[in-house]
């Protein structure tokens, strides 16, 4: 089978989910349309982490990430003739777009290049961000039109497909998925007492760097407390406490070996689609504390693999509880890895988006 995927932010998650999709379905081949980010990671970087056997490169060169009426409808173009060159040399069997942009202008340029079978996946609803802001009124119009135009909606977790349907989006559920039978990383970081706590993001206003940092300023002076964001960003600032460290953007297998040192992970998100990073903490056996949000709601089960919190204040005291109760730490860590495994595992997602590009029905 021949399937497209169009991807405007080729980075973080969703380049991630991508890569995963295209190592776990080796019998496919995979020709991935992409935009760049080089404030993030320059595309030529991301595609030497895809395997080489079923996979090909097409740059999207006119996509940026904002909204812009003038660029946008070059980047709308491009795409078209890109998708209606491809369908005439008989290389589409299924579309699969990934996040809002590709969404948006991927199911208009489908729909005249008269291409059926397509999927899209959020990753992320762009409209929880802006609330009732009118930028956010308008994400949720661009959705709904987006909707109009044919394929399927399928969301990344259950908390992201409920928002959905409560737009009146028709919307199928498909939990993002790793590998769950990772081998722990081998560290060398030293430790010594210090409860670790640790978040892996890219520092934006998504992941609500403020919070994070007012939940550490509430064990400032307590050297037996380290915070640790492993990661860079626009709104890195945001992170003045004197007990924070920001790690800044490092390889793979470091940023894997801080999370794997940590007593906890911590998320701040204001939203997610279903983070990367918080499943990686699930399989190295680590108790998450969560934003109470889409997304997050779903990888934790209260008191067992952790703990969802709506304040700073919320979050202090379930860390005091934790750092006073470590050896619960150990049996939450090992529910987390069979939760992950039970529910997120790569395998059984790519199986079910394989059988949804072949048109087998799946069920929400």
């Amino acid at each position: 089978m021949k399937i497209v995927h169009v991807v405007e932010p080729f980075v973080s998650g969703v380049a991630v989910f991508v890569k995963l999709l295209v190592e776990n379905l080796p019998n496919d081949q995979h020709i991935i349309i992409h935009g760049e980010r080089k404030d993030v990671a320059p595309a030529e970087a991301v595609k030497k982490t895809f395997p080489v056997k079923n996979v090909k490169f097409i740059k999207w060169r006119s996509a940026q990430r904002s909204i812009n009426p003038k660029k946008d409808l070059l980047a709308f173009m491009e795409l078209y003739s890109i998708l209606k060159r491809l369908k005439k040399k008989n290389l589409v069997d299924a579309v699969h777009l990934h996040s809002s942009k590709s969404g948006f202008l991927g199911r208009l340029a489908c729909r005249l290049a008269n291409i059926d079978n397509v999927v899209y996946t959020p990753n992320g609803a762009p409209f929880l961000l802006k609330g009732a802001s009118p930028v956010g009124m308008l994400y949720k119009a661009l959705e709904k039109i987006g909707s109009a135009l044919g394929g399927k909606v399928v969301c990344c977790s259950q908390s992201e497909q409920q928002v959905y349907l409560s737009l009146g989006i028709k919307a199928l559920n498909i939990n993002n998925g790793i590998p769950v039978n990772k081998n722990l990383p081998q560290v060398n970081l030293p430790k010594g007492n210090r409860f670790r706590i640790v978040n892996c993001a890219r520092i934006t206003d998504q992941k609500n760097p403020w919070l994070f940092n007012e939940i550490a300023k509430q064990f400032e002076g307590m050297e037996q407390f380290e915070f640790i964001w492993v990661g860079d960003g626009e709104a890195r600032e945001a992170l003045t406490s004197s007990n924070i460290v920001i790690s800044g953007w490092i390889p793979e297998k470091k940023a894997h070996e801080i999370v794997s040192t940590s007593d906890i992970y911590l998320s701040t998100s204001n939203f997610e689609g279903l983070s990367f990073s918080v499943l990686e903490a699930l399989v190295f056996k680590k108790p998450v504390l969560l934003t109470d949000c889409v997304g997050n709601k779903d990888v934790v089960k209260k008191g067992l693999n952790g703990d969802l919190f709506q304040s700073a204040k919320g979050a202090v005291l379930k860390i005091m509880q934790y750092f006073n109760n470590r050896k619960m730490l150990t049996v939450m860590g090992e529910y987390s890895s069979n939760y992950c495994k039970q529910a997120f595992n790569i395998s059984s997602t790519s199986s079910m988006y394989r059988n949804l590009y072949s048109g087998n029905n799946l069920v929400a």
